[in-house]
């Protein structure tokens, strides 16, 4: 597995790794959250978040906070240079993810187009 430097390719934010610990304690042990990118949206591409105990011998690793976050190299090659983020406002809770390579995004920020 990619073991994570100091700067790592994705940034996962200390909300967003709270977050991620907190919906981990009630999954089996050794569960980790899967984010990547699918086809699909109203943009081009989607982003996913599944829990897994699963893990692949090229997965970037972002361990912060007491949670793992997994993310495949073909997802990496979307994510690449992206912030992980929890938001907790007015509008709802959910991971918001700030991708500079995307070139468009829907409204709701769960697809985008690079």
């Amino acid at each position: 597995m990619t073991e994570v430097a100091l700067e790592a390719p994705v940034e996962l934010t200390v909300a967003a790794a709270r977050r991620v610990a907190e919906i981990l304690k009630t999954e089996p042990e050794g569960s980790c959250l899967r984010v990547g990118v699918d086809g699909g949206g109203c943009s081009g591409f989607t982003y996913t978040y599944n829990v897994t105990t699963e893990r692949a011998e090229d997965d970037l690793v972002l361990e912060r906070e007491g949670a793992t976050v997994l993310v495949d190299q073909i997802s990496l090659e979307y994510l690449r240079g992206c912030r992980i983020d929890f938001i907790d406002d007015l509008m709802g809770r959910m991971f918001k993810i700030s991708n500079p390579a995307a070139t468009a995004s829907c409204g709701c920020g769960s697809s985008f187009a690079v």
